[in-house]
């Protein structure tokens, strides 16, 4: 009875050993390699799978997701001879678990020195002050060039990243001052420009007011000049009314004989004034006939009256 017990056992455990050796469950975004007595048998997706016992074997085992592997710090030489430090960030994804197990014994060291040289050729292509600005450009060779290579291993390069690029302690004391000088640089020459536009500003301030004051200048003497014409025309048709009064008054009853009065009276008062004015006068020996002297104006009004006017 204890033989049977014994061989129930055997037999439960070697039922076991087998069922744990056939039958596999594949997680999602994974992929195994079954072989055949060594040879490629098929690929597993995800899901429960039994295979033959004693022939079929699981050989590889491959993740399907996105992965990140850091690429060690390397010494490139750029274009310009200086040495720096780069170091970066690889994102690859299995494509095929096939190619990815036969393709390459190990894909992922193959991707890592692959991508070391391939950055170092591209660093030495560029100087060291353009290796900062053209890092974008960088990355995409390098996947471009993966690209080429990976594509009969199974594997698909999605990205390439630099993470720091590390030039020598002296050339990086050389950059901070060229940096500082350019600051000092672009300072100086936006002080320039400020001061540059401020006489700018100021020279055209000062020309508008030239410009308005003369313009006020010729505008008052506008003015003024037709104040003054203005004020020419307003005696002239002043003294002509007054003129044209006199003639009418003249003209009327008596009128000759007031003129007359007022001669005498303007020559009166005309000689006293010589008098007052001056010592010594040199006179007429009829001076102090008056009425000779108001005949000779009247005299000369009435030829002047009777004279024939413009157009006549």
């Amino acid at each position: 009875m204890s033989g049977e017990l014994i061989a129930l056992v055997v037999l439960a455990v070697f039922i076991l050993i087998v069922i744990s050796q056939t039958a596999f469950v594949v997680p999602q975004q994974s992929a195994f390699v079954v072989e055949r007595l060594g040879k490629f048998q098929e690929t597993l997706a995800a899901g429960f799978h039994v295979l033959v016992p004693f022939l079929d074997r699981v050989r590889y085992r491959h993740s399907l997701k996105e992965s990140a592997f850091d690429i060690a710090e390397q010494v490139c030489i750029t274009r310009d001879n200086v040495q720096v430090g780069v170091d970066g960030v690889l994102y690859l994804k299995v494509l095929n678990a096939e190619r990815a197990s036969y393709g390459i014994t190990d894909y992922l060291f193959a991707i890592s020195q692959l991508a070391q040289t391939t950055l170092r050729s591209e660093i030495g292509k560029i100087i060291l002050d353009k290796t900062f600005e053209e890092r974008t450009s960088i990355n995409q060779l390098v996947v471009a060039e993966l690209d080429k290579a990976t594509d009969a291993w199974g594997v698909k390069v999605l990205r390439y990243e630099i993470k720091n690029i590390t030039p020598p302690t002296d050339v990086l004391a050389a950059m901070e001052k060229q940096m500082r000088a350019e600051r000092e640089k672009r300072a100086v020459i936006l002080t320039s420009e400020g001061e540059r536009d401020a006489a700018i500003n100021n020279a055209e301030g000062d020309k508008q007011k030239t410009i308005k004051e003369s313009e006020a200048r010729r505008q008052q003497q506008i003015n003024e000049a037709e104040g003054e014409a203005q004020a020419i025309l307003a005696v002239a048709k002043a003294t002509s009314e007054g003129i044209r009064q006199v003639a009418a008054a003249i003209n009327e009853r008596g009128g000759i004989e007031a003129t007359q009065l007022r001669v005498a009276e303007q020559y009166v008062e005309q000689f006293g004034n010589l008098a007052k004015s001056t010592n010594t006068m040199i006179l007429p020996a009829n001076v102090a006939d008056v009425a000779s002297m108001v005949a000779t104006a009247m005299k000369v009004f009435r030829e002047v009256k009777s004279a024939p006017g413009p157009g006549q």
